[in-house]
């Protein structure tokens, strides 16, 4: 593709940008990622770019922000309440993941502070507060659920989906051989919802704990 010179329009804009950039990540990684490249696949000057996009890591924050845009998007509103909205959100985030796989360490790796991120993110917390959960318990629940669902992708795009567990003898791991059958499906759908349900449930668990402190009444020592 012939390159255009330094400072000569070539129609790009932010999202042109960023699209071609999570393009770029997805073929061929983050790894081989740079300004460089990304300025060879569009047919311009690196400089080119850096009048639109200051940098790589502002590029790897545009690339976040592209795909965190389809979670966005996906999640819906706020309608069914607090597990309604944190179940759709996981979902959105669990299929953007396996779309876009490349960029799951970016996201777990990088703070995440784009418009895009933030929506969801005041979604979730504004429909917990809507049903009363306490407020330590909804500004603890974004990296309560966002935590488990980085490291659960990553463990899951990092291994072979569908495996279960490596063999191991019964007569040194009794345990852990007798649970294997449960252990099956890794990276499924089930698997999944298993875990987030588990997830949900410690918030909800949390929420009511706090509930009870709270409505305790304060015995006092007689003088």
């Amino acid at each position: 593709m012939a390159r255009r010179s330094q400072g000569t329009s070539a129609g790009l804009d932010r999202g042109r940008i960023a699209a071609a950039a999570l393009a770029l990540v997805d073929r061929d990684g983050l790894e081989r990622f740079g300004v460089r490249r990304l300025a060879e696949e569009l047919g311009v000057d690196p400089m080119s770019i850096y009048h639109h996009i200051k940098g790589k890591a502002a590029l790897l924050d545009a690339v976040s922000e592209a795909v965190l845009s389809e979670v966005d998007g996906a999640a819906g509103g706020t309608r069914g309440g607090w597990e309604e909205v944190s179940r759709r959100t996981a979902h959105a985030y669990r299929d953007m993941a396996y779309r876009h796989p490349e960029v799951v360490p970016l996201l777990a790796t990088r703070a995440q502070t784009s418009a895009a991120a933030i929506r969801s993110l005041e979604r979730l917390v504004a429909a917990m507060r809507a049903d009363g959960l306490p407020d330590q318990v909804v500004a603890d629940a974004p990296l309560t659920l966002f935590g488990f669902l980085n490291g659960y992708l990553l463990a899951v795009l990092n291994g072979e989906a569908g495996a279960g567990p490596p063999p191991l003898d019964p007569a040194d791991y009794p345990t852990m051989s007798s649970l294997a059958s449960l252990q099956a499906g890794f990276g499924s759908a089930e698997e999944f919802d298993r875990m987030l349900d588990t997830v949900l449930a410690g918030i909800r668990d949390g929420a009511g704990r706090q509930r009870t402190r709270r409505e305790r009444p304060t015995t006092r020592e007689p003088g």
